[in-house]
This record gives structure tokens, C-alpha cells and sequence, in this order.
């Protein structure tokens, strides 16, 4: 009897190296489905961003009537904890437990920061609102409960986050590990597209009953997806314990010193900052800006982050083909940020008659842009640190990109909301103020574009030298 699971299991097992990047990754000792378990600590990341970025930030300035500098400061609270990524991934690299487990700790603690914070979040925002029965109450509640919910889960996020990429690069070989680690990516990329679609979904009939209830349902999902993901993927090992104990591991400051001292580092993390700033503003303008400008739903403008999203799995997709091949991170950055700079233009002039179609291509340009320039600069940023050192050339990658964005938010919403008290009654045009901060965007990827010129053109030149010496080889 001719066997149907058994026919479709093996299809999906031969299309997956092919259709699914970073898909051969999976070994024998590693299954690819223990490394997709293992991933949904980064759809939980995925819901996160999703609904701090893209769901609360339209409903707080919109419907709840907050005041866009406050709502940019309140996301971009996790600022506060982003330069210590590198810290969090270089302590679990020698943490000592008695069971010899380094990196299940770090993302339980992570995991419970998230649940925490999710669960006081709603009714922090109703009360910093003034909605209904909460108007009464004093307004410094409001405040100091929403920013301490929003830093908590950012403090989850990268917790979470970063250990969790550690503990993926630490179940593959050396060899494999940028490849699983652009898997993880992946993961985070279809976590945002599915999330935004089933936060869109369940707040097309916006109220704020429905709000508590989206947000209290993601921090239960978020333990539950979080627990599986760790389940059984670090062995426990006592011997490995004592071995930790014994050990004198070099100190953080020195070793961040020895990575900082590797050639172009310092040059790369500056471009990794340049063109994160410049992608990271529109994340909190984008949804208002679809919402005030252009006339969109709340649902509608929620499926914006699936848009973006999309664009950035499009673009993860196609770096992992070409960097598999010759092509050196640096180009690919170099084209990440020239695709994303006319992307801007596209939005900018989408409320100067282009329209709800403009606005949509240019929001997946900026994704398609956003994809090709993270998953280069994340691959030159494992080529050039020292093998022993990937972890912290992780957390330090994470720590620049998650500080630039965090900067970006802020300052985003503090352009909009100066250009909107100085503009006039009668000559004010809605789009203005997010016309200048998407303009500022596309200047910071051209600046990054100019600083990552000349690596990008000794990558070449070396390339170059590197193909005629071996058809030299070939010709003798």
C-alpha cells in the first residue's frame, strides 16, 4: 500500500535545501527540525517587535490620542539595554552552573522578562491614556507602569535574542555557523509576517477589551513557544561543569579590546550603525503615517509590518544564494542600502499623488533594502572577527544594530513632533513631518553607502588578485 506521509515527508526533505535558505545546515547529529524548534525563541522575538513596533505604536498615537515623542521614547526604551548584548553573549560563553548548562538560563530569565512585561502593558497604557474609568487616575502611574512594561520585554528580547543565536551557533559546526545563524533570521522574518497578519486579523474591529486580550494572549504564546524552543537542545553535563569552574576565561574588556583591534571592525560596526539608523526610523512612522496621511485602517496599516517584513525575508533569501557564491558581504551591503534609498523616495512621494500602491512598493523596497544589508553586514562581521570570538562578534553586531535602531525610534518621533508644533494652522500639510524624517533616513544609507565604499573596493581588488593567481595556477 502505497505510503502518502511517507511520500510527502520525503519531498518536503528534498525541496527544503533547495526553497528554504540556510536549510542545509541540518546534519545527521542536528536535524533541521530540532534547529526549527529551536528557532521559535526568535518568533517570539518576531511578536515582540511586531507589536511594540507595528501594532502599539499606531494605536497609542491614533486611538489612544498619546503624543508621538512620548510614544518614540517609550520604544525606544530597550536602547538602554542594547549595548550590553555583547556583555549578555560573552557571559554565557563562560557561565558555571552545576549541570554545566551556559546558555538555558540566560533564556528562561529572558523569557520571563518578556511575560512580565507583556502582562502589565495594556492596562499601563489605558491609565497613561486617560480611556474610560482611568482618567482619574494619576498620570504618573501611567507613565512609569508603560515604560517599565516596554523595557522589560525589550530587556526579553535581547536576552532572549542573543543567547539564543549562541546557543544555535554552539550545536553546529564552526564551519555552519553563519549559515544557522541566518536560519534563525529567517525564522524572525516569518514570525513578524505571520504575527502582523493575525494581530491585523484580531484588531480589525479595534477596542481596547481587544487590546488587553492580543497582548496578554502574546505573553502566554511567548512562554509556551520559548519552553519548547529550549527543550532538550543543551545537554547537561557535570564534567563540563567542573571543567568552567577550573577554567580562568580571558576578561571581557580584553577581549573586547582584542576584537576591536581586528582590522575593519571598527569601520564595520560604524556602517552597521549608519544603515540601521536609516532603515530603523521609519519603524515607528510608517503605521501613522499610512494611518494620518494616506487614510488606512488599523488593520490595514498592521499589515504593513507583513509587507516589510516580506520584503526582508525576499532579501535574506537572496543574500544567503549570493553569499554561498563570490560575492563579498560588503557589495551586498553596498546594494542593500542603495536599494532602500529610492525605496524612501517612493514613500515620501506616495502623499504627493503616487498613492496607497507607491507607499506599499516603496515599504517592500525598504524591506527587500533592510534584508540584503543586515544578513551582509552580519556575515562581514563573522568573516573578520577571530574564530574564537563569534559569539561576542554577535553580541557586538546585535548591540550596534539594536542601539542605532533604538536611536532612529527615538529621534523619529521627536523630528515629527517638532515640525508639528511649528507649522501653522492654516499652511500645515499632514505629510510634512514625515516627509523630513524619511528624508533623513535616505541620507543616513547614502553616508553608510560612502563608508563602506572603500571596503568594499579592497574586498574586490583581493577577489580580483585571488582569480588570477588561480588561473595562473591552472594555466602552469
Amino acid at each position: 500500500m502505497f505510503d502518502y506521509r511517507t511520500f510527502a515527508t520525503r519531498k518536503l526533505a528534498a525541496l527544503g535545501p533547495k526553497y528554504l535558505p540556510f536549510a542545509d545546515v541540518a546534519s545527521a547529529d542536528v536535524p533541521l527540525s530540532r534547529l526549527l524548534r529551536l528557532s521559535l525563541f526568535q518568533v517570539t522575538v518576531g511578536m515582540a517587535l511586531v507589536m511594540l513596533v507595528g501594532t502599539l505604536n499606531r494605536v497609542m498615537i491614533v486611538e489612544l490620542n498619546v503624543p508621538a515623542t512620548l510614544v518614540a521614547v517609550m520604544l525606544a526604551l530597550p536602547l538602554v539595554f542594547a549595548p550590553f548584548r555583547t556583555l549578555i553573549g560573552y557571559k554565557s560563553d563562560i557561565h558555571v552552573s552545576a549541570l554545566g548548562l551556559r546558555r538555558i538560563p540566560y533564556i528562561w530569565k529572558g523569557t520571563l522578562c518578556q511575560f512580565g512585561g507583556f502582562a502589565i502593558m495594556p492596562f499601563a497604557l489605558l491609565v497613561l491614556s486617560g480611556y474610560g474609568e482611568a482618567v482619574d487616575a494619576p498620570r504618573w502611574i501611567g507613565l512609569s507602569a508603560a515604560a517599565l512594561s516596554f523595557l522589560l520585554v525589550g530587556a526579553g528580547v535581547h536576552i532572549v535574542q542573543t543567547v539564543g543565536l549562541a546557543l544555535a551557533t554552539d550545536l553546529v559546526e564552526e564551519a555552519d555557523q553563519p549559515k544557522v545563524v541566518g536560519l534563525m533570521y529567517v525564522m524572525l522574518l516569518l514570525g513578524m509576517v505571520a504575527s502582523a497578519l493575525v494581530y491585523g486579523a484580531m484588531l480589525e474591529n479595534y477596542t481596547p477589551g481587544r487590546l488587553i486580550q492580543v497582548i496578554q494572549g502574546s505573553a502566554v504564546v511567548t512562554v509556551a513557544l520559548n519552553l519548547l524552543a529550549m527543550w532538550k537542545q543543551e545537554a547537561r553535563s557535570r564534567a563540563r561543569a567542573q571543567e568552567m569552574k577550573a577554567a580562568r576565561p580571558m576578561a571581557f574588556q580584553a577581549a573586547w579590546t582584542q576584537l576591536a583591534r581586528t582590522k575593519g571592525i571598527i569601520r564595520l560596526l560604524a556602517v552597521i550603525c549608519l544603515g540601521t539608523f536609516g532603515f530603523g526610523m521609519a519603524d515607528v512612522l510608517l503605521e501613522p503615517y499610512g494611518g494620518q496621511v494616506l487614510g488606512l485602517s488599523v488593520a490595514d496599516t498592521t499589515k504593513l509590518t507583513a509587507l516589510f517584513a516580506g520584503g526582508t525575508l525576499v532579501g535574506f533569501g537572496v543574500a544567503s544564494r549570493l553569499l554561498s557564491g563570490t560575492t563579498a558581504p560588503e557589495n551586498l551591503a553596498m546594494t542593500g542600502a542603495a536599494i532602500g534609498a529610492p525605496g524612501f523616495g517612493a514613500i515620501i512621494f506616495a502623499a504627493m499623488g503616487g498613492g496607497t500602491p507607491l507607499f506599499l512598493l516603496g515599504t517592500f523596497f525598504v524591506g527587500l533594502g533592510a534584508g540584503l544589508f543586515g544578513h551582509a553586514t552580519l556575515t562581514a562581521m563573522m568573516r573578520a572577527a577571530p574564530k574564537d570570538r563569534i559569539g561576542l562578534a554577535l553580541g557586538a553586531w546585535g548591540a550596534a544594530q539594536a542601539t542605532a535602531a533604538g536611536v532612529g525610534v527615538a529621534l523619529a518621533g521627536i523630528v515629527r513632533d517638532l515640525i508639528v508644533g511649528l507649522q501653522t494652522p492654516t499652511g500645515s500639510a499632514a505629510h510634512a513631518p514625515y516627509t523630513v524624517v524619511f528624508t533623513i533616513e535616505a541620507i543616513a544609507l547614502l553616508l553608510a553607502l560612502a563608508v563602506i565604499l572603500p571596503m568594499a573596493r579592497r574586498v574586490s581588488k583581493r577577489i580580483d588578485i585571488t582569480t588570477t593567481n588561480t588561473k595562473r595556477m591552472e594555466a602552469s
